[in-house]
């Protein structure tokens, strides 16, 4: 019953083949059913030129698909995974290095800080307000920070 509704459908089977695996494609995104469903295409567009019985058209689109997965997973691992912004999703990793002053004092080694427009939990030695810090690391959502001992400070905050 398969056999003889492929045999009556002809090549659009492989459309109808390919548009499955394009469906199950959205459905599962990993790119790995995309290249069987272009293969499945291409099988498709060729029956319209050709007369191949179907063993041969199974054949041509299990290389097209192999050659397709194939190149396809080397090109998607040459993409470049790093972006314009390292921290874009590290926000506290975006104050290290910078130098604020103490809007209120660190007091047994914890305080807040202002920052733009978050309040950030801070840890350091005790200081009091006033104080020009440097934000030294960053412990999961806490700031590590430490006075800054140079003549010049320049707080930005």
């Amino acid at each position: 019953m398969i056999m003889r509704l492929i045999e009556e459908l002809g090549p659009w089977s492989w459309w109808l083949l390919g548009l499955l695996l394009l469906g199950l494609e959205i459905l599962v995104p990993s790119t790995f059913f995309l290249w069987f469903g272009l293969s499945a295409f291409v099988v498709g567009a060729l029956g319209f030129f050709t007369d191949f019985a179907w063993q041969v058209d199974l054949v041509i689109f299990l290389v097209l698909s192999l050659a397709a997965l194939l190149i396809g997973r080397k090109y998607m691992a040459k993409g470049d995974d790093q972006s314009g912004d390292p921290n874009l999703n590290k926000r506290g990793s975006r104050y290290v290095g910078r130098h604020f002053v103490l809007a209120a004092p660190i007091l047994q080694g914890e305080g807040k800080l202002s920052v733009d427009d978050t309040v950030w939990r801070i840890s350091g030695p005790d200081l009091p307000a006033g104080t020009t810090v440097e934000v030294t690391q960053l412990d999961g959502s806490k700031l590590v920070v430490d006075a800054v001992t140079s003549e010049n400070p320049t707080a930005e905050n």
